[in-house]
């Protein structure tokens, strides 16, 4: 019986995936270093700023000396555009409510900053519903490895074998399998709903 579901934040609760990019690059050509759209997509997508930014001094030369400008550059970005593009969807807000209605524990796992995160939650109506909030910055070891996931159980309460988790890339589907949650898997957040949590993973009405 499942009585918990664990969202990721980015790409699943929050169309934030382009927004990440776009913020990152924009701080990036500062220094006149990118990350190309498909690299982005097919490897970068769903890692930590500070993940990426280490990738880029191992493999492009990135001065690690920057890593923090670059940072604060990449946040003060991605807040500025979540201030205009993030708002309540409304399919997510029934979702969430109606989970809550049924007694289930809810929480979102996301390997995203927590001022970041909480600013995004709150502009979007989602902050409201959750029990657990998961930030990378609360593990030692963000996605791909299970800690957040296994730290929202932990703090819920929660058996991983009656816990969804609903995710969109590959780091967080990773670290869910490996948490040993059950995992539905989205594109987008239009995905996000309560038809496919019924379908996948058994959530009834």
């Amino acid at each position: 019986m499942i009585d918990t579901v664990l969202f990721d934040m980015d790409g699943v609760l929050i169309d934030a995936t382009e927004w990440h990019y776009d913020a990152l690059n924009e701080a990036l050509e500062i220094f006149g270093f990118e990350i190309g759209r498909e690299e982005h997509l097919a490897r970068f997508n769903g890692m930590t700023t500070r993940k990426k930014l280490e990738i880029l001094s191992l493999e492009k030369g990135l001065p690690r000396e920057l890593h923090e400008i670059i940072s604060e550059v990449k946040q003060d970005r991605t807040l500025r555009i979540a201030a205009r593009k993030c708002f309540p969807t409304a399919a997510h807000l029934i979702l969430l409510s109606t989970l809550k209605n049924r007694g289930m524990k809810v929480g979102v796992v996301t390997n995203s900053i927590r001022m970041t995160t909480e600013f995004m939650l709150q502009y979007s109506g989602v902050a409201k519903f959750l029990d657990v909030l998961i930030t990378n910055e609360d593990v030692e070891n963000p996605k791909p490895a299970p800690d957040g996931y296994l730290l929202a159980m932990k703090k819920l309460g929660s058996n991983p074998a009656n816990t969804v988790v609903v995710e969109d890339g590959m780091h967080g589907i990773q670290a869910a399998k490996a948490a040993g949650a059950r995992v539905v898997e989205v594109k987008d957040p239009g995905d996000v709903s309560l038809e496919i949590l019924e379908r996948v993973a058994g959530v009834e009405r």
